[in-house]
């Protein structure tokens, strides 16, 4: 009979349940769910926010994640295969070793935010019904010692195990859309920032014998499967040589860095360039995005637009090729001619600031742009490779324009996009 170990920052407000008498859970690790592949509703996204919903010009610069599709599977994480004489009963504590391991993750990210991600990761256990890890941790790499009190010999396989959850999350964003007959609206779309999800559920420890009657799909059977349960065997058994999966974390690692450094790159050549150029300000065209002047930093900040701004407050924006239906735009500064861009170093930090860098037209450097119906110029602005959305924390001049990465629920991310 298992136990469990305890683990922190779960999702609140799911019902845990006791599971059958040979695989007890923690009180607040699992609750009534599936165990093996399921897509939820579609459409649902935490908050208000639905597919196809109406949503308000103050939600341009807001987004929302939305699970596409989730599954659920048992996983052992440490295992060791231990023969119980008659003479051995009793508490004994064995070492067992790793057999996967498993991170917490979203998109290509093991370090999460408190916005987007966890969001992501809430709406997954809420779609399977379990509570799951909603933080950046890990089932561990090194070797775990597990106590358990033998009362019956036999060949036990000691485990910690969890279950297991990934699937696809997808970003709601508010966005125009044409209805027919001449009419615009403001709806909660799909937009093209999407990828895939892991996490998983409490821990749990425990000790299973070869004929032990087991529930199909539990934990305790998957640690039941890496038996060696030959009735032929007189003598101690070795459990399955651990898997190397501590190895796949630095491999994963390398991997999150080829993917950041491989974007979509190009020269401005290859970009369509509108003509004349435009401002980017908060709604009451008090303060716009200024680029730094020359030998002050990189930061883009909110200022007035005075004579003095030395057209430092001016970007001509340039098309990239749509993606589903939604057009990149590259915003080249008229004064420096460099980019609008989210710096490399800090790219996956909440409340980074946007700076001006040398374009390269990579996709720090590409923005989305979601607009209010025709006849407004409010817009949201979001960078394609963070998938977070502008915004700013006070409306004052000199504030840095930073990005979020659910945006400013107060509706402070949505600007206006007004020609200079």
């Amino acid at each position: 009979m298992p136990h469990t170990t305890p683990t922190s920052r779960l999702r609140r407000g799911l019902l845990a349940l006791t599971a059958a008498a040979v695989s007890t859970t923690a009180a607040r690790g699992f609750a009534a769910a599936p165990a093996a592949a399921g897509t939820p509703s579609p459409g649902v996204a935490a908050g208000q926010a639905e597919l196809g919903e109406t949503c308000t010009a103050a939600d341009l610069g807001k987004r929302h994640a939305f699970v596409k599709s989730a599954e659920v599977a048992p996983a052992i994480t440490h295992f060791k295969g231990w023969y119980v004489t008659d003479g051995s009963l009793g508490s004994q504590t064995v070492e067992t070793t790793t057999q996967t391991v498993i991170e917490v993750s979203v998109g290509q990210k093991t370090s999460l935010n408190a916005g987007f991600d966890v969001e992501a990761l809430n709406e997954a256990g809420a779609s399977v019904g379990l509570e799951v890890q909603m933080k950046s941790t890990s089932t561990g790499t090194t070797a775990k010692k597990i106590t358990w009190d033998f009362q019956k010999p036999g060949y036990y396989g000691l485990y910690q195990g969890t279950k297991k959850v990934t699937g696809t999350y997808g970003s709601l964003n508010c966005n125009r859309v044409d209805l027919g007959d001449g009419t615009w609206g403001l709806r909660w779309v799909e937009a093209a920032d999407r990828g895939s999800y892991t996490t998983y559920t409490t821990l749990e420890e425990g000790a299973v014998r070869c004929e032990d009657v087991v529930p199909a799909d539990s934990i305790m059977r998957k640690a039941q499967d890496l038996l060696d349960c030959d009735p032929a065997a007189t003598g101690p058994r070795r459990a399955p040589a651990a898997k190397e999966a501590a190895a796949a974390l630095p491999a994963k690692a390398a991997q999150e860095r080829t993917d950041r450094t491989d974007r979509t790159a190009g020269t401005r050549a290859a970009l369509t360039c509108a003509e004349g150029y435009y401002k980017i300000g908060t709604p009451d065209g008090s303060l716009f995005w200024t680029a730094p002047p020359l030998l002050q930093g990189d930061t883009v900040q909110l200022k007035p637009s005075t004579i003095f701004s030395l057209n430092l407050d001016q970007w001509q924006m340039c098309d990239a090729p749509e993606e589903n239906g939604i057009v990149e735009r590259v915003f080249v500064n008229r004064s420096s001619n460099k980019c609008l861009a989210v710096a490399e170093p800090t790219a996956g930090d909440e409340g980074a600031p946007l700076v001006q860098t040398d374009c390269r037209t990579d996709n720090l450097q590409r923005f989305h742009l979601y607009r209010d119906v025709p006849g407004s110029d409010r817009v949201g602005v979001q960078n394609k490779h963070t998938g977070y959305m502008a915004g700013h924390d006070r409306h004052a001049e000199n504030q840095p324009v930073r990005q979020y990465s659910s945006g400013r629920q107060d509706g402070s991310g949505t600007y206006i996009l007004v020609r200079a």
